[in-house]
């Protein structure tokens, strides 16, 4: 699929939650294309914090495009005003374009797409299904480390998207023309139980991971008994209870129609994943 470019414009693109998982590969992707980025953190030059409205406008000022990472989740109640005054702000300080980060199967993220399709601002945005890098980058990797994977997910099957298939339709979204208006859902190209998953892993680490269904109330007991801040089991039990109920089990054409090529496998992002040995129980753990 060929796409016209914009990566000769001189104004930066700005990258909210640029050291997490999608939008440290969008920075070293634009970087790589001598793509002008502005970095969004609380401890930037510039600091960018999304409860607090007033950094918004001086971290959008001067910037063509930015892509929207909102965090924790768009699912919390605070995310819909903090979006609309995002997006505002976008308006005000002339950006062109946003490309938002979403999640499959949540109602409270669709009402924030439904903000920024109405900005008049060009935009995409993008649905991801539960991300492969879970496993070696996020909340599963003490699991895999310890060798059981216990969750509360029955036997549903999930089509995990890779988290640079993910980034590379962001970069395509902010950099080149064709993708105004668009919604891709960005899925793997098959849905997996987790039992198929820790199958996988064991194949791919040569030593047993065990998947263990488990019931939500077994699963939050055991997360309060760990220590996890009770706001974040509220959150994790509200984006499982609506993502993984069966109804995204369907593999989607998001990455196909936006960069012309199929989504990673699970099981050639576990050889990679593998390949550096991310989930020896000796190795530390990576930064994320």
């Amino acid at each position: 699929m060929t796409k016209h470019t914009t990566s000769n414009d001189p104004r930066p693109i700005l990258v909210t939650a640029s050291t997490g998982k999608t939008g440290r590969r969008v920075v070293e992707l634009l970087e790589s294309n001598s793509v002008p980025v502005r970095r969004a953190s609380r401890s930037a030059p510039v600091p960018f914090d999304w409860t607090d409205h007033t950094t918004y406008a001086p971290n959008l000022k001067g910037v063509r495009a930015a892509y929207i990472v909102y965090t924790p989740d768009l699912s919390i109640p605070r995310a819909q005003g903090d979006i609309r005054a995002f997006v505002n702000a976008a308006i005000d300080e002339g950006v062109e374009r946003l490309v938002l980060l979403s999640g499959r199967g949540e109602p409270a993220a669709e009402a924030c797409e439904d903000i920024v399709r109405a900005s008049g601002l060009e935009y995409t945005l993008v649905r991801a299904a539960w991300f492969n890098q879970n496993f070696d980058e996020g909340d599963f990797l003490p699991m895999i480390l310890e060798g059981t994977l216990a969750l509360p997910a029955g036997d549903v099957a999930e089509p995990f998207i890779d988290a640079d298939d993910i980034a590379e339709v962001v970069f395509a979204s902010l950099t080149q023309h064709g993708h105004n208006a668009e919604l891709y859902e960005l899925t793997g190209p098959r849905a997996i139980t987790f039992h198929e998953i820790a199958q996988i892993l064991s194949a791919q680490t040569d030593r047993p991971i065990t998947y263990v269904p488990i019931t939500m109330h077994q699963f939050k007991s055991g997360l309060a008994d760990a220590g996890v801040p009770a706001e974040h089991i509220d959150l994790l039990e509200y984006v499982m209870s609506h993502t993984l109920d069966g109804r995204g089990i369907h593999p989607q054409d998001g990455v196909q129609r936006a960069l012309g090529r199929p989504p990673k496998d699970f099981i050639a992002y576990a050889s990679s994943a593998s390949a550096i040995n991310i989930w020896n129980p000796q190795s530390p753990a990576p930064m994320v």
